[in-house]
C-alpha cells in the first residue's frame, strides 16, 4: 500500500457530545478530540454513525465539521461521514459542503431503499464523481438492509475516487473473499470492531472503531501490533478489551460508549432520540469492567 497510508491503521468514529439540554457541546467535542489525539490513533471520522449525524440539522453538521478541524488543526488526517437514500441529494451534499481539513469521504450505502447491487454500484458512481475527495464505501447491512457484496464492491473498487471500504458486514468470508481480489491499493477496514484482529490477520487496513473513542492508546495499539503480524501482542489487547466492547453494544450504540466517557469524564452520556442512554444494568458492568481496566 503506499496511496492512502493516512487511512491504514486506527481510525475512530467520533461521538458527537450533546449537554444534557440536547445542545451539541462544543467544549467536550474539543476535549474528546484532544483525548484520541493523545491516544495515537491515526485518524478520526466524523458524523458517521456513531456521531448520531442522521439527527442533526445542517447547521449543527457545519459547525461540527468545523470546529472538529479547527481542534484538529492538521494533527490526524480527517475523515467526513457523508450519505443518504437520494442519491441526488447526497450528491448535492459532497458537491456543496464545506471540507476544509479534510482528507476522504465516508458514504454508507443506502438505508431503507433497500436497492439491488446494480442501484449501489450506479449510486456509488455518481457519487465519485460528484465528491471533490476520495470516498471510503462503507458497507453495514445491519442499518441499511441491503449489502454490498464482495462482487459489487470489486466492480466499485476500480471506479475513480473510491479508494476503499469500511466493512462492517460480520460476514469473514466475504471480506476474505475481498481482500484476495482487490486491487493493490484498495483499501479494506473492519468496521466491527470485535472482527479487527481477524480480519487484519487476513489482510486488512486496520478499523474504524467506536471502542477507541473510550480507550485510543490500547486499541490503537492494538492495531498497529497486528498490522506489524505481532500477533500475541496484538492478541493481548485484543482480549483486554473484549469484554468492554461486548458491553458497549449491549443497549445501542453510541449510548454504550457516550456511558463510559461519561464515567471518564470527558462527555456527558447523553443522546437525541430515538436512541436513549443504557440501561441500568449496563450501566453497571460498564463501570465494572471500567474499575478493573488496566491500559497496559
Amino acid at each position: 500500500m503506499s496511496r492512502h497510508n493516512a487511512f491504514i491503521g486506527t481510525g475512530v468514529a467520533v461521538i458527537t457530545p450533546f449537554k444534557t439540554n440536547g445542545e451539541v457541546d462544543f467544549k467536550a467535542l474539543a476535549k474528546v478530540v484532544d483525548h484520541l489525539i493523545k491516544g495515537k490513533v491515526e485518524y478520526l471520522v466524523v458524523l458517521g454513525t456513531t456521531g448520531e449525524s442522521v439527527t442533526l440539522d445542517k447547521k449543527e453538521k457545519e459547525a461540527v465539521i468545523a470546529h472538529v478541524a479547527e481542534v484538529t488543526a492538521g494533527r490526524v488526517p480527517l475523515v467526513l461521514g457523508i450519505g443518504g437514500n437520494d442519491t441526488r441529494e447526497v450528491a448535492r451534499a459532497m458537491e456543496t459542503t464545506r471540507m476544509k481539513g479534510y482528507s476522504a469521504v465516508l458514504s454508507a450505502s443506502p438505508a431503507y431503499n433497500k436497492p439491488s447491487q446494480r442501484g449501489i454500484i450506479q449510486h456509488y458512481t455518481v457519487l465519485a464523481k460528484a465528491s471533490p475527495l476520495p470516498i471510503l464505501l462503507y458497507n453495514v447491512p445491519g442499518r441499511t438492509a441491503s449489502n454490498l457484496t464482495a462482487d459489487t464492491t470489486l466492480q466499485l473498487a476500480s471506479v475513480k475516487n473510491i479508494i476503499g471500504i469500511k466493512e462492517a458486514s460480520g460476514n469473514l468470508e466475504q471480506v476474505m473473499k475481498l481482500l484476495k481480489y482487490r486491487p493493490k491499493d484498495f483499501l479494506v477496514i473492519s468496521g466491527d470492531d470485535n472482527l479487527s484482529l481477524p480480519i487484519i490477520g487476513c489482510g486488512g487496513n486496520g478499523v474504524i472503531s467506536v471502542v477507541a473513542n473510550a480507550f485510543p492508546s490500547t486499541f490503537s495499539e492494538m492495531t498497529r501490533q497486528a498490522l506489524k503480524y505481532n500477533m500475541k501482542e496484538a492478541q493481548r489487547l485484543h482480549y483486554k478489551l473484549i469484554d468492554i466492547t461486548d458491553q458497549l453494544f449491549a443497549d445501542g450504540n453510541p449510548g454504550g460508549v457516550k456511558a463510559i466517557m461519561q464515567m471518564m469524564k470527558l462527555c456527558s452520556d447523553t443522546v437525541r432520540l430515538p436512541l436513549v442512554p443504557v440501561n441500568e444494568t449496563v450501566r453497571k458492568k460498564l463501570q465494572e469492567l471500567l474499575k478493573s481496566f488496566n491500559p497496559n
